[in-house]
């Protein structure tokens, strides 16, 4: 990657966007240990959510208590284990008491689990899928990356949701026509690597409305996905190569691979959420630190409020 001088903290830009909005109420599911309450709390104290505390009181104000944390005036729903604190923040989004859920001390699985019930879950019609956001320090604005999380080997229509959910977060994020990457291993379309074809495919599908609101070009190798130079040297013409801001990977396995590389060889912060359920999805892991967090909260108060402003929600 060609090094710039022109970055931005894309972070601390999104954190100053969320100024003007008001906090979206947030089923936090289980937070049973000090960083998952601190970073509820602190997203609190940004004005980026009103939290819901869902899972065992005792253990909540145990941590609190601990920890020197103030929960006065914080609503808790006690339930007494993680997969009925689950159940319980899924249904105070079903009835309309929340409008995102932020996961706790508790496994990914869990959460997903009440999500995905097909009965009482959170299902649309669109595949739910996880997005990394990047700040990069090489890379001279936010980096999406999709899905590194949710679909391990996602077929054409499934990738076609992933980018789908993809470009809505990035108008959220203000960007009017999301420059979109779809990755493969070369620039060329060879039928013994499926993705390839399946790149090829998701351009089209952009082409004949099936996929809207982004710009789509690929099969792109990374590094002509993210160097107009590398994409020069190659003969690719197109707007999106050196410029993209959506990276899509064929699997979850190369979707990780690529997020973890640059996070912990290029220096990135990240964050991250699941989009395509009714309302977004604040999956931190437990290693992740106070900026993850809030920047994770802030890309789902952006989501919600964007999608207040078109009628949807």
């Amino acid at each position: 990657m060609e090094q710039t001088t022109d970055h931005v903290n894309s972070f601390d830009a999104m954190l100053a966007a969320t100024a003007p909005l008001d906090p979206i109420t947030t089923a936090v599911v289980h937070p049973c240990d000090a960083a998952s309450l601190t970073g509820a709390l602190e997203a609190r104290d940004k004005t980026l959510i009103t939290p819901i505390l869902v899972g065992p009181q005792d253990r909540i104000t145990a941590v609190a208590n601990t920890e020197g944390l103030d929960l006065s005036g914080l609503e808790i729903v006690d339930v007494k284990h993680s997969h009925a604190s689950a159940s319980a923040a899924v249904r105070l989004v079903r009835e309309g008491k929340a409008q995102a859920l932020m996961k706790g001390a508790l496994h990914t699985d869990e959460v997903m689990g009440a999500v995905v019930d097909k009965a009482t879950g959170l299902r649309t019609e669109r595949r739910m899928s996880h997005v990394f956001v990047l700040d990069v320090p090489t890379y001279p604005k936010p980096l999406l990356i999709t899905d590194a999380a949710i679909n391990i080997f996602p077929d054409l229509m499934v990738k076609a949701d992933i980018v789908q959910n993809a470009i809505h977060l990035g108008h959220a994020l203000g960007i009017d026509t999301p420059k979109v990457a779809i990755l493969s291993a070369l620039e060329t379309i060879y039928p013994k690597i499926p993705s390839t074809v399946e790149a090829a495919a998701l351009c089209k599908m952009a082409d004949r409305g099936q996929i809207t609101g982004g710009l789509l070009d690929g099969p792109l190798a990374f590094d002509n996905a993210i160097s107009r130079k590398a994409a020069d040297a190659k003969g690719i013409k197109s707007d999106v190569p050196g410029d993209a801001d959506i990276l899509v990977a064929p699997d979850l396995e190369a979707g990780n691979m690529i997020a973890k590389q640059l996070m912990y060889l290029a220096n990135a912060s990240s964050a991250g959420i699941v989009l395509g359920a009714r309302v977004p999805i604040m999956l931190t892991s437990r290693a992740d630190g106070t900026l993850s967090r809030l920047v994770s909260a802030a890309l789902a108060q952006l989501m919600v409020h964007h999608t207040l402003g078109k009628g949807v929600m």
